[in-house]
Parts: C-alpha cells; structure tokens; sequence
C-alpha cells in the first residue's frame, strides 16, 4: 500500500522538539526524511539520556523513520552540501532565528534560488514580526505568557505543564501547515514559508480563557487541578491513590447527582448549568471528595464508569508503561536503539487512518549514520566523502 507522502523527500534542520517532530510526524507517513545534524550531534539528541552515550529519550522518540547525516553548514564546502541537497528536496524543516537561517543559507530567498518550488517550515518562539522576533524561547515561556501557566497554578503560585504541549503543538501543526503547503504546490506550482510559533500555539490552546477575560473582566486565578467551568472536575484522593473526575454537560450532572444521592442538586439553581456549577465547585467537589475518601481508585473508577461518568487513576509513568487499556490497544512501539539496554517504548503515531498504513517505526539513526549513503545519492564520491571527514567537514 502507498503512502501519503511516497517520493516527498524532506531536510530536517530543525533543533529540540519543535521543528525535529513536525519531520517526524511527515516520515510517519512516509517522507524520506533527512535528519542534518553538527558532527558533534545536536544538543537535542542528548536530553533525556538513557544510554551510556548520554543519547537521549527525545532523540530516540523524534529521530524515527529518519536518516541521519551530520554536516559543518558553516563552512563553503558544506553549504555546497547543502545546496545538493536542497535541490532533491521538497521540503526544509529549520526551526531557527531568521539570521541563523540566513547564515546557513537556509533563508527562503537561497533556499528558492536552489529550487523554486522549495516549502521551508519554520518557527521560533514569537515568530518573525513584532517587538519579541529577536528573543529566544522555549516551550516554559510560552506557557508563561499566554496564561496558561498563571491559571494552571494555584491563587499563590503558577503551575507548569510537565509535558511540553506547546513544543509538541507548534510542532504538529507546522506538519499539517506543511501539508498544507504540499496541496498548495500540488495546485499552483509554488513553494512558501510555514511559519509556526511557539507563542502562537499556547495562545490557541488558551484561547477561551483569554476571550472570556476581554468580554468579562473577571480576573480569574489559578485553581490547581480543579475545572472552573463545570464540576466536578478535579483530581481527588482515594483510599490508595488518587482520580481524576471531569463532569461536563447535564446529562453526565445528573448521573454523577444520582450516584451521589443527591438528586435533589438537579432543581437547585446554583448548578443548573456548566458555568454555575464550575461557580460553586468547592461545594460540588467536596461532595465528591467524601465519596472518594471511601473507596479504592479501582472502586471509584468502576462504579464512575458503570454511572457513564468520565474518569481514570492518576497514574506513576511507571504504571502507565503497564496499563492495560495502553497495552491492549497497542499504544507504544518499542524499538531497540544502540546502547539501550531494553527497547523503549515510543508512542504510536497519533492519528490512526482507515485506508493509509504508517509502518512500524524504524529506530533513530545513531550520529551520522547515514551519511556516506545520502552524499553518495546526491553526487559525491567516496574520495570527497574521506576528504570531508578529515576536513570535519561532516
């Protein structure tokens, strides 16, 4: 069966998290990607480490379905490495500051003097207009200043997102932006810039929040792990650890107002709507929390389900390697990577297709690994690769 992206090749220049998985998620669905990295390795391929190489989880993770070159851009030799390949691509990933991609020949205006059709994906932390273009940022600030983090905390302190969600985010929709793109050629014949931001994303994600406060002016504070817009949404404490219960809706209200016994709540006009009920949730959620306080997690999530109420443990990650929902719907593909003693696990590709096939993931390329094969495609000889190496050119 074909795939989606058969015969689209694409440079990944990209660093971290945004940009590296835009061309994961693109090799996913069978784009020849090309992972470019300094011969030292980017900084990227060693966070999370879990080998004795110190090479990292999120390399592992990001590096699938990819080959891996490593290449000096900076010196005239490599950059005309890089106009190689620039020419057999369709697409470049490189999520760098504009004069960074101006200094590795990695601007638009190069990139489409090499080939006119050429798409470049790109993103930084505010993007390329406005007083904030110049500064760096990583996932943290863009939670910090889009709100996000001031009311996932508490009335007293912020909170973060463990998970970089906006890093992970700007990434997933610069990949369909780059799909986007593609249609776009298809149709038209030209190539663009997809731009993406990692302060744009987080303003997307709390978006509502924002609005709410530009029409209403109510100066919310953070509530930690409990919803203000409907209840009971929090997490609470059982006899052996801890749920997570999300009401939302009437029809979810009532069942939760009946198993609790308290259908008498269902006439009572303090929580006759999602907004009234998230208004007084201290009181719905310590109704909830002595009903918890009383049973195990896996009786609080059993009789929850059995009532068609939204709910799960707060599981370790530990426990979530073991779920039994994880395991059976085969939610990780585990891959052995050099050095790495068990195959870990990375997640399955996020969407599933009724008509398209994503293969088994092939493992992150070690440092360099596919580097004589891929200069060897586009034209180098075996002597030049050597000269290249003692050079430190790759």
């Amino acid at each position: 069966m074909s795939k989606i992206l058969n015969g689209i090749r694409v440079l990944d220049f990209g660093r971290y998290i945004a940009g590296p998985f835009c061309a994961t998620l693109l090799a996913d669905l069978g784009a020849d990607v090309i992972r470019i990295e300094k011969p030292s390795g980017g900084e990227d391929r060693y966070t999370v480490p879990i080998n004795a190489q110190g090479e990292g989880a999120y390399h592992t993770q990001i590096g699938r379905n990819k080959r891996g070159i490593t290449l000096n851009p900076t010196s005239e030799e490599g950059r005309e490495v890089v106009r190689r390949l620039v020419a057999t691509a369709d697409v470049v990933v490189a999520n760098l500051p504009y004069p960074a991609l101006k200094k590795l020949g990695l601007d638009y205006e190069t990139l489409k003097q090499i080939k006119g059709d050429i798409i470049l994906t790109t993103g930084s932390a505010f993007g390329s207009t406005g007083p904030y273009a110049a500064k760096g940022g990583f996932d943290t600030v863009a939670q910090a200043m889009s709100g996000s983090m001031y009311l996932s905390g508490s009335e007293d302190e912020p909170g973060k997102s463990f998970a970089p969600y906006n890093d992970f985010g700007t990434a997933s929709l610069s990949a369909f932006g780059t799909l986007a793109a593609l249609m776009h050629r298809g149709q038209t014949g030209e190539g663009q810039v997809v731009e993406g931001t990692l302060l744009g994303t987080a303003l997307t994600f709390n978006n509502a929040p924002l609005m709410e406060e530009a029409v209403s002016a109510l100066g919310r504070t953070g509530s930690g792990t409990r919803g203000q817009y409907n209840a009971p949404t929090d997490s609470f404490r059982t006899l052996d650890g801890y749920v997570t219960v999300q009401v939302v809706g009437v029809g979810i209200f009532k069942r939760w107002a009946n198993l609790m016994g308290e259908s008498s709540w269902l006439d009572d006009p303090r929580f006759a709507t999602d907004q009234s009920r998230g208004d007084h949730g201290d009181i719905i959620c310590q109704r909830m929390s002595l009903w918890c306080e009383q049973r195990t997690n896996q009786q609080v999530v059993t009789e929850l389900a059995q009532a068609g109420i939204p709910c799960g443990e707060m599981l370790t990650p530990r426990e979530v390697l073991k779920n039994e929902h994880v395991e059976a719907a085969n939610m990780f593909q585990y891959c052995e990577y050099p050095g790495v003693e068990t195959p870990t696990p990375i997640a399955d590709h996020p969407i599933r297709y009724s008509k398209t096939k994503v293969d088994d993931f092939t493992r992150a390329p070690t440092l360099g690994e596919h580097t004589t094969e891929v200069l060897s495609e586009v034209g180098y000889t075996a002597e030049q690769i050597r000269g290249f190496k003692t050079n430190g050119i790759i």
